[in-house]
């Protein structure tokens, strides 16, 4: 490391201003700070201090989804085996799905990082170092057989319109990855309209062993079809996105992210909290309803390990850009988006995976709710300034 920061030190002169280099400074600096600490130092004014900055906490974040990707990586593996009625070692199963996934992260990251480079350069800036987190939650919540270029349009539409529009990193008012996923259901929704078979290989002419089923939980709940028990949809071994199926490596993702602060307990645990309060509840008027294969049968704890409820609640809703600030805020905006993800699982046929669009839209909210919270506490301090008077 010694010799790649000498030479770092060496050809740094040619990038800062007078140099030959000078308009590639912001694509210099970036690769700069991501391989060492910055050693700028203030002097003057005030500043706040805090041991860790923006990359380093990206870092951790991307840390948290390790867990997530590698199970992926291998159920992606153990889904196509399945299929075909393959039985394969650990490791074989583990680096199928590795190529699987693999395109799917290089073309999100060229994309989505070319974009920020090319922005920066043209206004001058420093890269935002967003996109180290988006880049890997898009292809995560993406199928494993959606079409790279599907995903390439998706990246540019979040990174584009969903950041650069705003002003970049920092200034979004929508969770980036979230709008690429998006992008894909209302433009391409064949792809991932949550009721297909996500399943590598499937198509490709292979056969299928007999009453093997590649439906996801929510696509056979749906259909009024028996769904997977409850410790398969825990631990992942079901069909489904590639970082959305086991609800353990998610948690353990989430207990990093707890641990070092930098994701609120208060939005994952509201979330959950309203999630599983919506789901008992219109589980008590289940018996009531006409259609046996309503989704007002499925169990309150099931819908806690669908789909994408639980990669939602950790990684998606504790954005820190786009969700509440206050600390009230964020018990009301996490419960919000766990009563609405259910309301939309339940009541929506059509789209039976509601966590996107629940996200998206306590996004939208999210500075009216903090505005509320922040407008109470300044009356409740004027009426007891009042009162002591």
């Amino acid at each position: 490391m010694k010799v790649l920061k000498n030479l770092i030190v060496k050809v740094k002169p040619r990038f800062e201003k007078g140099g030959s280099l000078y308009f590639l400074h912001s694509t210099f600096d970036a690769f700069e700070t991501f391989l060492f600490v910055p050693d700028h130092t203030a002097n003057k004014g005030v500043h706040v201090r805090d041991a860790i900055d923006l990359k380093r906490s990206m870092s951790i974040v991307i840390l948290a989804l390790l867990p997530a990707m590698l199970f992926g990586m291998w159920n992606t593996g153990y889904q196509h085996n399945l299929s075909i009625g393959l039985t394969a070692p650990f490791w074989a199963t583990f680096w199928f799905g590795f190529f699987k996934v693999l395109p799917l992260l290089v073309v999100s990251y060229v994309v989505g990082l070319g974009i920020e480079f090319i922005s920066a350069q043209i206004r001058g800036h420093e890269v935002n170092e967003g996109f180290l987190v988006s880049g890997i939650l898009i292809p995560l919540i993406m199928p494993i057989d959606v079409p790279l270029w599907i995903l390439a349009l998706a990246v540019a539409f979040a990174v584009i319109v969903g950041k650069e529009v705003f002003g970049g990193t920092g200034m979004n008012i929508w969770n980036p990855a979230l709008l690429a996923r998006a992008f894909v259901f209302f433009a391409y929704p064949s792809h991932i309209s949550g009721d297909k078979v996500w399943i590598e290989g499937l198509s490709s002419g292979e056969g299928i062993v007999d009453g093997f089923s590649g439906a996801t939980p929510l696509a056979a709940a749906a259909e009024g079809s028996a769904t997977p028990s409850f410790l398969d949809m825990f631990f992942g071994t079901i069909p489904g996105s590639i970082g959305e199926t086991s609800t353990l490596a998610i948690l353990l993702g989430a207990a990093v992210l707890i641990y070092t602060g930098i994701a609120s307990c208060k939005i994952i645990v509201s979330t959950f909290a309203g999630g599983f309060f919506l789901s008992l509840l219109l589980n008590a008027i289940a018996p009531g309803a006409a259609d046996p294969s309503s989704f007002l049968n499925v169990p309150a704890w099931n819908h806690m390990v669908m789909g994408g409820f639980a990669f939602g609640a950790v990684f998606m809703a504790t954005d820190p850009v786009t969700g509440c600030q206050t600390e009230r805020g964020k018990w009301i905006y996490g419960f919000l988006i766990g009563v609405m993800a259910i309301l939309i699982r339940v009541f929506n046929p059509g789209y039976p995976e509601g966590m996107m669009l629940a996200i998206l839209l306590l996004n939208t909210f999210a500075p009216l709710i903090d505005h509320y919270i922040v407008q109470a506490n300044i009356k409740k301090r004027l009426n007891r300034a009042k009162t002591n008077k």
